[in-house]
């Protein structure tokens, strides 16, 4: 960026920018320039206000333009005390509150088809994700293929396209696919999560929870013949387990869903395996276990 000098103002365009990069980062609150110790803070207290009142200003002196920092950081503004406090979004959901993921299950209990599914997740407020994502991520591929994906939350990929596995992770999962003879017109694909979570932050417990319904409903509207669990965070969600996907990964269990046990098979998140490309190993002896079952099945 070209600026004249360390100290120069932001021009509007830039100014527009660096907001909308720090709510692409998931910012959501903004600091002091002077450090402050909340720990010694009363809880009734009044709010710690740095920049000064209007009438503080001498007459004559114009207001500081905001400074930027002379090592590239972004400028800081004084605050205006005038101007009432914004209440954030909030992050998490308390499940004690109003019943939140009762509410969910009831809702999704009430969906029967996909699309009043989908239609009531895009009005469902109950979670706080969807005020912070662009789009609903809600699932892709075949609706009525005998293998189902569950994957994690989406990412910044998924939620500008609002379909799952479309990023780098989603490549690799359409060559893991192909090289068992499957592509997305042969499996289905949904996520535990359909909001992509502010900056990719790890999900909330209650945001998992207020969602499952919905998932779960999706899994037996879909009624697949089994389950491929995508990732620690979706064996954990459909298996009701705390062991590390390390050490579930390739082993056969089930997922008691609408009255029917599904198979599911645990395998290592495609996500993990751009960061640890010695594991495709253990990836592949995974697909090879799910081809067998899968040409194994007796025809519909």
């Amino acid at each position: 960026m070209n600026r004249s000098g360390p100290s120069s103002p932001l021009t509007a365009d830039e100014a527009a920018a660096l907001l909308a990069f720090f709510v692409e980062a998931g910012v959501t609150e903004a600091l002091c320039e002077a450090p402050v110790d909340r720990y010694m803070l009363d809880e009734t207290a009044a709010p710690v206000v740095t920049a000064p009142a209007p009438d503080a200003v001498p007459a004559g002196e114009a207001r500081r333009a905001p400074r930027a920092d002379p090592r590239g950081a972004a400028p800081t503004f004084p605050a205006a005390p005038s101007a009432p406090p914004r209440v954030a979004a909030p992050t998490s959901l308390p499940l004690d509150d109003a019943g939140a993921a009762e509410s969910a299950r009831a809702i999704a209990q009430a969906c029967t088809t996909l699309d009043a599914l989908r239609a009531a997740l895009e009005g469902f407020e109950g979670c706080p994700l969807r005020y912070t994502a662009k789009n609903l991520v809600f699932a892709d591929g075949n609706p009525a293929a005998r293998l189902m994906l569950v994957g994690e939350a989406p990412g910044r990929d998924e939620d500008l396209q609002g379909l799952p596995f479309v990023g780098r992770a989603g490549q690799l999962l359409d060559r893991m696919l192909a090289a068992i003879g499957l592509d997305r017109q042969s499996v289905y694909i949904v996520n535990t999560l359909p909001w992509r979570p502010p900056g990719n932050r790890t999900p909330t417990p209650a945001e998992h929870a207020v969602c499952m319904p919905f998932v779960e409903r999706h899994i037996e509207l879909v009624a697949p013949d089994m389950l491929l669990l995508l990732g620690g965070v979706s064996a954990k969600q459909l298996l009701g387990t705390e062991t590390g996907i390390t050490r579930i990964r390739g082993k056969w269990s089930s997922c008691r869903i609408g009255g029917r046990d599904i198979p599911a098979l645990p395998t290592l998140h495609p996500a993990y395996l751009l960061r640890q490309p010695a594991q495709k190993r253990l990836a592949w002896r995974d697909l090879q276990a799910l081809k067998a079952r899968l040409d194994a099945l007796p025809p519909r």
